[in-house]
């Protein structure tokens, strides 16, 4: 199935099938948006800890041996910490979100220069954080931030406060929770009595432009009724014109329904369909307190996986884990800043473009090799920038598209100056480099545009090292 994007969405009202679902066209907001903010932020944000992963599968960790060495590593952990007679339900007093700033949140997110942000509305320990009864109720206990916790609507407070920097919000929401008793008893229950009702109350509320499902591995669509739950939302739901939704709705669906497709910690995919990258600064989602310096992507890093990930045609979903107590990391804070001010200059060349004809320009050798794969590949496009001296290519240049506008990224500067390749100059065209005011010189040589670049004064070089021309 082909995603496609179109202009603007048509309020039409869709079968209960597949075919009917995947032929709605996209929102064309999504694809201009190029870069949002993922929150994994709930009661695993409390013990904050995995050796190495994801720190939000806390439970799941210390409770399961199926877990492996995640499972032994969790355990002792928690055994050492806690206590044997500690439960996972003892840490949601604690998570207090006392500090919780949704003001100062919005405005970090507006200066990183993110268009969406993506909160997790409930992760698979099935805490709410939304006053929802469905939690209460099936798991006979407060489970919810106002009934728990907080005490207070998190969803509510945060989704104002980044709609009114002019931000679109989402939310995440998965499908199942590992130990809840209705889930244990009967999983068709649990969806048709617990599920369903939850999941449309959470967008009655909060009225979401995106929704990225998960947890939908443990059963096929059928199972989940994602075809009538989707149909409902796209005809009847109050952002049927607006919301876009994720490929995770089955077991079967991923990468084969969806207004977008996903990939984790992964290597992305080609141009032709609408998809989106998800992964941590870290090795984690959720705040994970061992994570040392080392495990996190420098700036530079991610604004170089936002630009191989936009010449493709994709978003680049990157997550932060606040602590329990409401703060964001300042390491992460300083990252999205960084992000920012490198995006308030050269951000014409992400929002709103498209792919050319080519994603990258490669310097002379064998290209690359790396596992391609939509989660947990070995594709490293920080390492593939790197100039080899074993006779593999790098990747010299990322390229997009805006009308007649075409923008070349360099990862570095170009002291011998920056060859296009196969690139023929129109008549009347110019080029300029962002942020820099004087002139540029360029000739055509055969098929192949040579761009020289004078030296540049230090304040001149763009922020993290990234320089951008401009050919229109």
């Amino acid at each position: 199935m082909a995603v496609s994007v179109a202009v603007s969405a048509f309020s039409q009202s869709y079968e209960s099938k597949w075919a009917a679902i995947d032929s709605r066209k996209a929102p064309a907001w999504f694809a201009d948006a190029k870069f949002g903010i993922f929150i994994h932020w709930g009661v695993y944000s409390v013990p904050s800890y995995c050796a190495r992963g994801y720190a939000e599968w806390y439970w799941k960790h210390y409770t399961d041996p199926g877990q492996k060495d995640d499972y032994a590593s969790s355990l002792k952990f928690h055994n050492e910490t806690y206590g044997k007679d500690f439960q996972y339900f003892d840490f949601a007093p604690m998570f207090k979100a006392e500090l919780f700033n949704p003001d100062e949140w919005a405005d970090i997110f507006q200066r990183s220069g993110a268009k969406y942000i993506v909160p997790t509305s409930k992760h698979h320990d099935g805490f709410c954080l939304w006053p929802s009864k469905e939690a209460d109720e099936s798991w006979r206990r407060p489970w919810n931030a106002v009934s728990n916790g907080p005490h207070r609507d998190l969803m509510q407070d945060l989704s104002t406060a980044v709609r009114n920097k002019g931000l679109k919000f989402g939310f995440y929401y998965s499908l199942y929770e590992w130990y809840n008793p209705l889930w244990l008893q009967d999983k068709q229950k649990y969806i048709s009595d617990h599920m369903v009702p939850q999941f449309k109350d959470v967008v009655n509320r909060y009225k979401p432009s995106v929704i990225f499902s998960d947890g939908e591995w443990e059963l096929p669509d059928s199972a989940w009724h994602s075809v009538e739950l989707l149909t409902w939302l796209f005809n009847e739901s109050p952002v049927k014109d607006e919301v876009l939704v994720d490929d995770r709705w089955g077991g079967n669906t991923r990468g084969k329904h969806g207004s977008y497709f996903t990939s984790e910690y992964g290597s992305g995919m080609a141009p032709g369909v609408l998809w989106e990258e998800n992964r941590g600064m870290g090795y984690s989602y959720g705040y994970n307190r061992v994570e040392r310096l080392a495990d996190y992507r420098t700036t530079r890093e991610l604004l170089v996986m936002l630009c191989d990930i936009v010449s493709r045609g994709g978003n680049f979903l990157l997550d932060i884990g606040p602590s329990a107590d409401g703060k964001i990391p300042v390491i992460m804070e300083e990252r999205l800043l960084q992000m920012g001010d490198w995006l308030k200059t050269n951000g014409e060349c992400i929002y709103g473009t498209r792919p050319w004809k080519q994603s990258y320009q490669y310097s002379q050798g064998k290209l690359p090799e790396y596992k391609e794969a939509n989660y947990a590949s070995d594709f490293d496009i920080n390492k593939m920038i790197i100039p080899k001296n074993d006779g593999t290519a790098s990747v010299e240049a990322f390229f997009t598209t805006k009308g007649k506008t075409l923008y070349c990224i360099l990862p570095w500067f170009p002291s011998q100056g920056f060859t296009i390749k196969d690139y023929t100059l129109a008549p009347g065209a110019k080029i300029s480099l962002i942020g820099y005011s004087s002139r540029i010189d360029f000739q055509q040589k055969g098929k192949d545009l040579l761009v020289k670049i004078p030296a540049l004064s230090p304040s001149e070089v763009p922020p993290s090292g990234i320089y951008v021309l401009k050919v229109e």
